[in-house]
């Protein structure tokens, strides 16, 4: 083979590993976790399974030692961040984690993901119903930057394409 022909396989492995860099999920948020989401997480589940869930942040306690996040699960995408977008959850969670976590920081809505053990169940109150959800104890909270839209409107100074370009036409 000639260099030429060699060149071409080379550019797009380079190129290919080059894009597959963007896609990694943040440092803190990397490694293997159990293919499990919150839902399918029953009683009798295996405790002490790793896994890495995130989603929408529902309500936040902060109490003496830890802080409980309740969140609303969805799937997250390869760089760990949750679906933006869609309906698609898997139920709520509850993550815990010791120290104090603002609730100004962390509020309604806000993307967050975590990676830790499954602990078991607890017993939460939403409205006048109660629920057994899982609870996960988390080595790792990563808020995630609030996604901004951004809208660009492209306005012609003149209707229709009409003006002092006409007469190109």
């Amino acid at each position: 083979m000639t260099p030429r022909t060699l060149a071409l396989p080379i550019a797009l492995a380079a190129t290919t590993l080059l894009l597959a860099g963007c896609v990694t999920a943040p440092a803190p948020l990397q490694g293997a976790y159990a293919p499990v989401s919150p839902d399918q997480v029953g009683p009798g589940a295996n405790p002490q399974v790793q896994v890495r869930w995130g989603g929408r942040v529902v309500e936040v306690n902060p109490g003496p030692d830890r802080t409980c996040f309740q969140m609303l699960s969805m799937p997250l995408d390869t760089s760990g961040r949750p679906v933006s977008g869609g309906n698609q959850t898997s139920g709520r969670f509850l993550a815990c984690r010791s120290g104090f976590y603002d609730p100004a920081l962390f509020t309604s809505d806000r993307e967050v993901t975590f990676t830790g053990r499954v602990a078991g169940h607890d017993q939460v109150r939403i409205g006048e119903y109660d629920y057994t959800l899982p609870r996960l104890d988390a080595d790792v909270v990563y808020l995630w930057p609030e996604r901004v839209d951004v809208q660009v409107i492209h306005h012609d100074p003149y209707p229709w394409g009409w003006g002092p370009r006409w007469w190109w036409y």
